[in-house]
């Protein structure tokens, strides 16, 4: 059966890893506060030495104390993403599935589109 997509609800634009997880210091002790289908933040980084579409994932707007760089959208598959950002478009993600593999935080997430 096909769902009908309202005006109020957004449009699912990808399907991935948070990548880098690995890589943020921790994540560890913040993680048993995250929760399935909490609201996340992309950040665009413009001036990354590895990646012209670099896009971080946060738990809060940069500025809130309580923020935590979970990592990025992977690249290669944030391209699309990174140029709606810098377009000014209303970009968010939401934290599908979260564990532990071995010593990796596995961070799935859908990339969301509000018009």
């Amino acid at each position: 059966m096909m769902k009908i997509v309202t005006d109020s609800e957004p449009l699912v634009l990808l399907e991935c890893l948070v990548a880098g997880t690995s890589h943020r210091p921790n994540l560890e002790k913040y993680e048993p506060k995250l929760s399935v289908g909490q609201a996340l933040h992309l950040t665009r980084e413009p001036d990354s030495h590895y990646d012209d579409w670099a896009v971080q994932v946060h738990t809060a707007p940069a500025t809130d104390p309580a923020n935590v760089w979970l990592g990025y959208l992977p690249e290669g598959r944030n391209e699309t993403v990174a140029r709606l950002l810098d377009a000014g478009k209303n970009v968010s993600a939401r934290l599908n599935h979260k564990s532990w593999e071995t010593d990796w935080l596995h961070l799935d997430i859908e990339v969301l589109l509000h018009e």
